[in-house]
């Protein structure tokens, strides 16, 4: 087994892209989803809500970040300045302070999403603790979902694609790392792994939603609510929630490269039952 891709998301839910190596934090990746596009009431917005989001592009810059857009051109947002407002944002459950850039950004972002909405920056690896039903206390996160890593397998994207009129790319899924060499859905039965230098716990399965129906660079979506009408059907919980990949809480800060090998430290049944 051994590592294929990684993929990095400074702003969650804008586009992401595809990285040779990566530095792997406690809160996870460096650089991403480090930035969060919300709304008035500081709550996180997503393709669910506004799909033009991902065509949108976020590429990290020394001084902060830079959005790039193909009908507006590009901004640089720098990072917040100590004196920059803080409010309380809303991730799901969660809320904790973070600090605002600067309101060019939110222009910018508002001229294209269509709506007013701010740009808030991640300045506290100890601002979110993970659900302490599947971390422990020293386990954080930062803008994404709920845990610091999502990783996807080749096999088992293999195994739905087979099961679909038209294959989809891994980055319908947004993953971090994708590892090759696995049977199908074998990542269900992993405990423990070591990618590289990196040790890591498999906490528990990724649960999808209508983001995955949506095409990663346009932002369209089908008619049909695929790949979640499939998944539903060959892998998905006794619940009923629609399952693709693993979330992963990393046990010590290391570079991740591609070519990595992948080893299985501990594992056990299937965790979506």
């Amino acid at each position: 087994m051994r590592v294929v891709d990684l993929y990095r998301y400074p702003v969650k839910s804008l586009r992401g892209y595809r990285v040779e190596e990566a530095s792997i934090e406690k809160v996870g990746m460096a650089g991403d989803r480090r930035w969060l596009v919300i709304d008035t009431n500081g709550r996180f917005l997503s393709i669910r809500e506004l799909p033009k989001m991902t065509t949108i592009e976020a590429i990290p810059h020394p001084a902060g970040l830079t959005l790039r857009h193909a009908d507006a051109g590009e901004l640089l947002v720098e990072f917040p300045k100590a004196d920059a407002p803080r409010i309380p944002v809303t991730v799901w459950k969660d809320s904790f302070p973070a600090p605002l850039a600067a309101d060019a950004a939110s222009e910018f972002l508002t001229a294209l999403l269509g709506q007013p909405v701010r740009l808030a920056y991640f300045d506290d690896p100890s601002a979110r603790p993970v659900d302490q039903t599947f971390g422990g206390p020293n386990d954080h996160v930062s803008f994404a979902d709920g845990y610091p890593i999502l990783i996807t397998t080749v096999g088992s994207l293999a195994a739905l694609n087979g099961e679909l009129a038209a294959p989809l790319p891994m980055t319908r899924f947004r993953p971090n790392i994708v590892i090759d060499g696995v049977e199908p859905w074998g990542e269900d039965t992993w405990r423990e792994v070591r990618i590289g230098d990196l040790r890591a716990r498999i906490v528990k399965p990724c649960a999808r939603c209508t983001i995955v129906t949506h095409d990663p660079v346009t932002g369209e979506r089908p008619a049909r609510l695929e790949p979640l009408t499939t998944l539903k059907r060959i892998h998905a919980t006794d619940d009923g929630r629609i399952i693709f990949g693993q979330n992963v809480i990393p046990d010590n800060e290391a570079t991740v490269r591609v070519g990595d090998p992948v080893e299985i430290l501990a594992s056990g049944k299937s965790n979506l039952f």
